[in-house]
């Protein structure tokens, strides 16, 4: 892959420890917390190395990718109270694979609940910041840890 992508820039910030949203490493790569937060706790899973898409990937860094995605619903459902997490995996327009976690609420409003995520208003959305969202990142990252450290 030689397009330079956004997803490589953040990658590069989260292995040098500089990227203020940076959730936790897991097997796959990184988990971050996006910078506007359309939903309180939407996250991106970013493979390290950075790859194309899915399909380029082994099947055992397939199943490496897809077992954080889960992990990562997982956690998100523990630790915001969503309802349930919609996930989205594009990269037409950053055509480097990364996948993005909505965590969905019932307290929605009714007119954008069942609102697929790009629907929403997203220049209503707080971009991220230590400030207020400090404490979901280190919510989200304890329940990773919790997850490695086993029963």
């Amino acid at each position: 892959m030689s397009r330079e992508t956004a997803i490589h820039a953040m990658v590069r910030k989260c292995r040098a420890g500089r990227f203020p949203a940076c959730v936790t490493a897991v097997a796959s790569g990184w988990v971050i917390l996006a910078e506007r937060q359309v939903t309180e706790g939407y996250c991106l899973l970013l493979p390290d190395p950075v790859v194309g898409h899915l399909n380029v990937l082994s099947g055992e860094e397939r199943e490496s990718f897809l077992r954080d995605m889960g992990a990562l619903g997982d956690v998100l459902l523990s630790v915001t109270g969503a309802v349930r997490i919609n996930y989205a995996m594009f990269g037409n327009l950053a055509p480097a694979l990364h996948l993005h976690a909505f965590p969905r609420y019932a307290n929605e409003p009714e007119a954008t609940r069942t609102a697929q995520p790009w629907a929403l208003d997203w220049n209503l959305a707080p971009a991220f910041s230590e400030e207020i969202h400090g404490g979901l990142k280190r919510r989200i990252a304890a329940g990773f840890a919790a997850i490695r450290s086993g029963p």
